[in-house]
C-alpha cells in the first residue's frame, strides 16, 4: 500500500528543517565541512527521507520501521546541533530554535507511530 508522504505534517516539518539545517550550518569552519557539518546535514536529510521511503513500503510494519529510523535521525540531528552550539559553531538562538523544532518533530513522529501501532 503506497501512502502519500506529502499529506503528512511530520514530512513537511522534517523537510523544512532540512533547509533550515543547511542554512544554519553554512558558515561552519572549513575544517568541519566533511565532519560535523556533513553529519548534521546527513542526519537531517535522513529524518525526512526515511518518512518518504516508509510511505512507499507495502506493509504497516515496514512503514513503522522507517518512521522509527526517522525518529532516530531526528534525535541524532538534535544532539549534533547541540554539539555544534557548544563548540561555538552555532549561536544560542539558532540552536534553541532548531532543537525545539526537532522536539516537535519527534513528538509528531511518535504520535504517528502510536496511531499506526494501534490500527486494527
Amino acid at each position: 500500500m503506497s501512502r502519500d508522504h506529502r499529506k503528512l505534517r511530520v514530512f513537511h516539518q522534517a523537510d523544512a528543517l532540512v533547509i533550515e539545517v543547511y542554512r544554519a550550518t553554512a558558515h561552519f569552519p572549513l575544517e568541519e565541512r566533511y565532519v560535523l557539518q556533513a553529519q548534521i546535514r546527513r542526519a537531517a536529510i535522513s529524518a525526512a527521507a526515511n518518512i518518504v521511503e516508509g510511505c512507499a513500503r507495502r506493509t504497516t510494519r515496514e512503514y513503522l520501521q522507517f518512521l522509527n529510523v526517522s525518529n532516530g535521525s531526528t534525535a541524532e540531528t538534535s544532539y549534533l546541533i547541540n554539539v555544534a552550539h557548544r563548540l561555538g559553531f552555532l549561536p544560542a538562538n539558532s540552536e534553541t530554535e532548531l532543537v525545539e523544532r526537532y522536539t516537535e518533530l519527534t513528538k509528531g513522529l511518535q504520535k504517528l507511530m502510536s496511531a499506526l501501532e494501534n490500527e486494527p
